[in-house]
């Protein structure tokens, strides 16, 4: 592996999704402050969009480690459950044991009274559901009835969904509409422009111990690494861990276009003959 060979101590491109690693671009940055905007205004539903790849559950792992001790966070990373299977998730993130017995209307009145002695101690509960788009209909319809519990004067519990954008292809069907009416916040993730795509390689490399005196990838490497991910982040890890592997294989100081065109080709979709635009800054 290149990782001697380019001074470095860990992989810096891995898909795994890591905090250590996590790049506060401009469309995370803007998420997170909503969050802690609507759960500061004790707002019931919030919902976060965005395509494969652009770190949603890195957003999302972030998102809790800098909620406030006074909130305890139920996170369910699985939705993907029928209604029961889904509410024996949650009683058992709140801390009512994996194998709460009863039917449905029996499990979301011991959610409840679970969450008023919750309340009653001075905690409130966020819970955070992640590729929420997963959600059989009839367990998003649960979603409802959670955001019903509520004392005179605020919701127990604040909901917030992580979801590509198929989420919302499901909730503009007519029997999710009052489900749809009780979204107060929505975000949608951005993919990372050039100059962003340049600091997220940045980063990395520096978490992940480079020191060095050059840039691992040239300037037009980085432009090509923007084309062919289209600003995506795991396609941009993916990308840049094949270059570096390339241009470690050739004895290289840094990766440059021709490295990130061969892992684009080895990866994406892509006409062998490369693209014009590419082709005249070959020297770089």
């Amino acid at each position: 592996m290149y990782l001697e060979y380019f001074g470095l101590k860990e992989l810096p491109f891995g898909i795994t999704p890591d905090t250590q690693f996590i790049y506060p671009s401009r469309s995370h940055r803007e998420a997170l402050n909503l969050l802690h905007c609507a759960l500061a205004s004790g707002e019931g539903f919030i919902k976060v969009i965005g395509e494969v790849g652009t770190g949603k559950t890195l957003l999302c792992r972030r998102f809790l480690a800098e909620i406030e001790e006074s909130w305890q966070a139920a996170y369910v990373h699985n939705p993907m459950l029928d209604p029961r299977g889904f509410l024996h998730e949650v009683a058992a993130e709140i801390g009512l044991g994996d194998e709460t017995p009863g039917g449905l209307g029996l499990l979301v009145k011991r959610i409840n009274g679970r969450l008023l002695e919750l309340a009653e101690a001075g905690k409130r509960v966020v819970l955070c559901i992640d590729e929420a788009q997963s959600m059989p209909p009839l367990t998003l319809e649960c979603l409802r009835l959670l955001s019903n519990l509520e004392t005179e004067k605020r919701k127990l519990i604040t909901i917030v969904l992580f979801a590509q954008p198929e989420l919302d292809e499901r909730l503009r069907e007519h029997r999710f509409r009052q489900l749809r009416q009780r979204i107060s916040f929505h975000h949608r993730l951005d993919f990372l422009d050039r100059d962003e795509i340049r600091r997220y390689l940045e980063q990395r490399l520096r978490c992940a111990g480079y020191g060095g005196g050059i840039p691992l990838f040239t300037p037009w490497a980085v432009r090509s690494l923007a084309r062919y991910s289209r600003g995506v982040p795991r396609l941009v890890n993916i990308l840049a861990h094949k270059a570096l592997l390339l241009a470690f294989g050739a004895g290289l100081p840094q990766a440059r276009w021709r490295e990130v065109r061969a892992a684009a080709r080895d990866t994406l979709e892509m006409p062998a003959r490369p693209f014009r635009w590419l082709a005249w800054g070959r020297t770089k």
